[in-house]
């Protein structure tokens, strides 16, 4: 269960991945996450400007199960969104750890990447 878990990334405990570029971040839900909410239909994105703080509901992702927060693992400004989970929200179920990301931050406090999780911490997580 935790091979598909890419060890390049982060994570916090609300199922929300963080890859680090330089002083931003590129943000998205996990291939867990995904799976449970099953077939995603639509993502509202934060707004690029957005000043957020980490464990802040920022976006929503709606499958055919329910709707649910994403919440920002980092402090930061929005300074991009995947405009293209408006026309293919299905991205995020295909391709959670690529072209299905939801957006980017410029981190106010890098030093918050300490409070996530290694990929072998979230595996153990996930598993209970």
């Amino acid at each position: 269960m935790t091979s598909n878990i890419p060890k390049d990334l982060r994570y916090a405990r609300s199922h929300e991945w963080v890859r680090v570029d330089g002083n931003q971040v590129i943000v998205g839900i996990s291939d867990h996450a995904q799976k449970e909410l099953t077939d995603i239909v639509f993502v509202e994105l934060p707004t690029v400007g957005r000043k957020v703080k980490a464990g802040e509901a920022c976006a929503v992702v709606e499958s055919v199960k329910t709707a649910s927060d994403v919440y920002a693992p980092m402090s930061g400004e929005v300074v991009a969104v995947n405009s293209s989970l408006g026309s293919s929200p299905g991205l995020v179920n295909t391709e959670p750890y690529g072209s299905g990301w939801f957006f980017q931050l410029r981190l106010s406090d890098p030093q918050e990447l300490e409070k996530l999780l290694t990929p072998e911490a979230y595996g153990a997580f996930i598993q209970g």
